[in-house]
């Protein structure tokens, strides 16, 4: 049995997928397929059932899968007690970003692990949140910034800061908005973001909670294109507070006051790396940068 093998389990289980399996893991899907089957010999079960375009845990996978997971937490955490007795700590450290590098304090990070950590080879990899999320629970990605209601089960976190979001509008749709309640305002025209992003995500979450949706009329993968649309006078948009207020102060446009949406900004790692020296010390860097507790809890 090979801690590759029981990666491929592990991460085709999480996706759900062998192609998307495959992309996290950097190969072909005949690859893991060949990983999967050769793993299912040595134990004597069949981990999955195959179905057109997706595979499902059998009852013998579901049940093997927590002592996989254990497996590789452990592997992780013999390698990360081996590297701090090597005394440098060398390698590669991959960060997936998302959003605004300013508000992520990301050149601070970097500056900090740079300083603290001469030898590390340090990447960013810019991505959407579930992306982010499914590299780093399935170990293809060691650590990312992630926006979301809460830290994923499947991965461990450290929380930043809670942010806050606001509807925007038009300064034209001001008259609008006084009286608009939730079905207006879901018939108003909207700007979203793709699928997969931490707003549309957000968005989605805001209106479904209503059993509402919104009236989505232009899609744009650029983070700063809301904020110039709803001024152009396009449509409606999920905006950070931060941006929102200064520009509702200036006359930009217009917050609609009846909801305020709450996401955590938090700092995400696989299980497998909670003794990973690299991520202890991003860590420890984060509480300094954030003036966080120095020993908060993950």
């Amino acid at each position: 049995m090979e801690i590759y093998q029981l990666r491929a389990f592990v991460t085709v289980a999480k996706i759900g997928q062998l192609t998307r399996a495959a992309e996290a893991l950097h190969v072909t899907q005949p690859a893991v397929t060949g990983q999967i089957k050769a793993l299912e010999e040595e134990l004597g079960v069949s981990l999955f059932d195959r179905r057109p375009g997706r595979v499902a845990l059998t009852r013998a996978g579901e049940r093997l899968l927590p002592e996989a997971e254990k497996v590789l937490a452990a592997a992780g955490s013999l390698i990360g007690r081996a590297r701090e007795l090597q005394g440098e700590v060398a390698g590669s450290l991959v960060i997936g970003t998302l959003g605004d590098p300013d508000a992520l304090r990301l050149g601070s990070l970097l500056g900090g692990l740079v300083a603290a950590l001469p030898l590390l080879d340090i990447k960013t990899r810019s991505g959407d949140a579930q992306t982010l999320r499914e590299g780093v629970a399935t170990s293809t990605l060691q650590a990312a910034f992630y926006i979301g209601p809460h830290i994923p089960r499947d991965v461990l976190g450290l929380p930043l800061q809670t942010l806050h979001y606001r509807v925007v509008a038009p300064v034209a749709y001001r008259d609008r908005l006084l009286h608009a309640g939730w079905r207006e305002i879901a018939d108003l025209p909207w700007i979203g973001t793709p699928h997969a992003g931490h707003v549309q995500t957000l968005l989605r979450d805001l209106f479904s909670r209503q059993g509402l949706l919104p009236n989505q009329v232009v899609e744009s993968d650029d983070a700063s294109a809301p904020y110039s649309l709803v001024r152009a006078g396009l449509g409606l948009a999920l905006l950070r507070e931060d941006m929102a207020v200064p520009a509702a102060e200036r006359e930009e446009l217009v917050i609609w006051p009846h909801t305020r949406v709450a996401a955590l900004l938090s700092f995400i790692y696989p299980k497998t790396a909670e003794h990973d020296p690299a991520i202890v010390a991003a860590l420890s860097v984060l509480r300094q940068v954030w003036g966080l507790p120095s020993r908060q809890p993950a």
